[in-house]
């Protein structure tokens, strides 16, 4: 809705990763160029790592956009908890090798299948650290195998939150560890990255500098997110709405704020949340009081919301 409202050719903030609209930060660039040197290796593990919603998955789509399909074949795997016979499979399927037969079976026809074509072969899984220390090793298997002339047929991109880091140092996984060429931790965009970044998602779909954002709404859009792409994705998302269903030009930093406020409250986390369960009849009753005006405020609110929303439906229905 706020699309149109705004005239942007479409939502500047989706959730779903989009290498157009990648955002080279600082951090960003620097993961960019460990998995591109990895890949000029031609061999071994890459390892990126980062919180929920860091941008690793948008950097990898932005790297395989850039590779001359001519020159790699790259397949994907998203993991949850899964074993490692699954895993052998689930690679085997990627490359369009047989699933079926014993473990060697398997292995031989990924091996025949990475010797296919004159491309680079490169495995990315994601969500690897779900994955436990029996299926890392098979993928180390894999990782040794070689062609007729000695050279390595695969390489391995591993995508995953903190945790994995912490489980690559695990003695058990020592050789995995050693094939490691590259590694990069992806962490939170800093204050004026923030600023530049919505900046370069709003320019993206079209905007002209209307609505604007002020230098204050921006900073509490970083303090709400702690710079994580995701995060900001969905507070501004969310701003946006507010800001078409009040029908405001001008971003503030309490219109961030009050948004904000409103999806912890929709997640259970704010102070509605925390009221849950409570009975509103103990306590000081300034803090009853303060209590009560917070949700008589939050109510108006929404219903200031749903008024909107239905003046614009009826609007839609009647050009219908």
């Amino acid at each position: 809705m706020y699309n149109e409202y705004y005239g942007f050719r479409e939502a500047p903030f989706q959730m779903t990763p989009n290498a157009r609209l990648f955002f080279p930060s600082s951090g960003h660039s620097r993961a960019e160029r460990h998995l591109l040197f990895g890949l000029s290796q031609g061999e071994g593990f890459v390892v990126v790592t980062g919180e929920v919603g860091a941008g690793k998955t948008t950097l990898v789509e932005r790297l395989c956009a850039r590779l001359d399909p001519s020159g790699f074949a790259v397949a994907r795997i998203a993991t949850t908890q899964v074993a490692a016979d699954d895993l052998l499979a689930l690679a085997a399927d990627a490359f369009g090798a047989p699933m079926e037969g014993s473990k060697a079976t398997v292995l031989r026809a990924v091996g025949n299948a990475l010797q296919t074509g004159p491309q680079r072969h490169v495995l990315i899984v994601d969500e690897a650290q779900a994955l436990p220390f029996a299926a890392l090793e098979e993928l180390r298997m894999l990782s040794n195998l070689t062609g007729d002339q000695g050279q390595p047929l695969l390489q391995i991109i591993l995508l995953g939150q903190p945790q994995l880091r912490r489980t690559l140092s695990s003695p058990d996984l020592d050789q995995l560890r050693q094939r490691i060429l590259a590694s990069y931790h992806l962490t939170g965009l800093s204050a004026e990255e923030t600023h530049a970044y919505v900046e370069h998602r709003l320019r993206a779909v079209g905007w002209d500098g209307r609505p604007n954002w002020e230098p204050e709404a921006l900073d509490s859009v970083h303090r709400h997110s702690a710079g994580i792409p995701r995060r900001i994705n969905r507070l501004c998302s969310r701003v946006l709405l507010a800001g078409a269903l009040e029908e405001t030009w001008t971003f503030t930093s309490g219109l961030v704020e009050s948004t904000a406020q409103e999806l912890e409250d929709d997640l259970g986390a704010g102070p509605r949340g925390a009221m849950a369960g409570q009975n509103f009849g103990d306590g000081d009753p300034a803090e009853l009081a303060r209590r009560l005006g917070s949700v008589e405020g939050m109510i108006a609110r929404h219903d200031r919301v749903l008024g909107r929303l239905a003046d614009l439906f009826n609007m839609q229905r009647s050009k219908a």
